[in-house]
This record gives C-alpha cells, sequence and structure tokens, in this order.
C-alpha cells in the first residue's frame, strides 16, 4: 500500500505536537474528526502541487452518501480549521468566497475552535491567547529564527 501525505488545500487546521513544539488547543479534535470522517470511504484528490515539505496540496472530497463533500469546507464549517492565510501557496480552486464564509460562519455559531468559552482549553489547564495555526506557526518561526541568531 502507498501512503501519500496531502495538505488539504485552503485550510490551516491547529498543529499536533511536534519538533519539541507544544500541540496547538483543538488540534487533536481536528485529527479525530478528520480521521473519522474520511476513514473506509473513497476519497479523490484534486492536486493543485507538491509543497516545500514534498506533501501534495489538493482539494479533498469525499463521497457522503449521495454528495460529494468538501472535506476542507467541512473542517471549516465545523471550527475545526482556519482558511490558509500563508503568504504563497493558498490553493483554493473556485472555493475560496465559500470557504471564508464558512468560517465566519463558525465562528458566529462558536462551534469548535471558536467555542465560547473554551471550555477545553479551560479544561485542559491552557490559558494561552486565541492564536491561529498561522501565528503558531509564525511565532515559532521567530523563536527559531532567534535562537539560531544567538
Amino acid at each position: 500500500m502507498c501512503q501519500i501525505h496531502i495538505r488539504i488545500a485552503g485550510v490551516d487546521a491547529p498543529e499536533l505536537a511536534h519538533w519539541g513544539r507544544e500541540a496547538q488547543p483543538y488540534s487533536k479534535e481536528a485529527l479525530d474528526w478528520l480521521t473519522t470522517y474520511i476513514h473506509n470511504r473513497r476519497v479523490r484528490a484534486y492536486i493543485f502541487r507538491r509543497d516545500q515539505y514534498d506533501r501534495v496540496v489538493a482539494q479533498v472530497i469525499v463521497r457522503r452518501w449521495f454528495r460529494k463533500r468538501d472535506v476542507g469546507l467541512e473542517m471549516l464549517k465545523n471550527g475545526l480549521a482556519t482558511v490558509y492565510e500563508a503568504k504563497t501557496g493558498s490553493e483554493f480552486g473556485q472555493s475560496e468566497q465559500a470557504y471564508r464564509d464558512a468560517e465566519e460562519k463558525a465562528k458566529e455559531r462558536k462551534v469548535g475552535m471558536w467555542m465560547q468559552p473554551r471550555l477545553l482549553e479551560r479544561l485542559r489547564g491552557v490559558s494561552s491567547p486565541r492564536e491561529s495555526p498561522r501565528e503558531y506557526k509564525t511565532r515559532h518561526a521567530t523563536t527559531d529564527s532567534q535562537k539560531k541568531a544567538r
């Protein structure tokens, strides 16, 4: 069996712990949701390119009953990802506005990472300010650069 690493185009999910960095709140929930959502289902990936980590960047579609569902859009609707905001590599195909609208609706509905109060964070003892996946990556990149400069 061949394993292909895919970054879902247009969305940025909370980061799991890796490379000695802490996990972001809702990272495990996002991964668990994604795993359950696509498990044992036929998945189609519409490929845009490969990224700097040699992952395939693709819009991922899964068949749910008789309808096709955009996995990235569903993650945004469930408050388990944000719209991808990197300076480069933001592939959306025809979906950018739908993605932005879905993120806004999830914020309004206070679902997933937009939940109020941030119950899961309180239960875990996390008291950090709200930080998007992009802000998390930027913070760590800045810290890494400062360490190298010393």
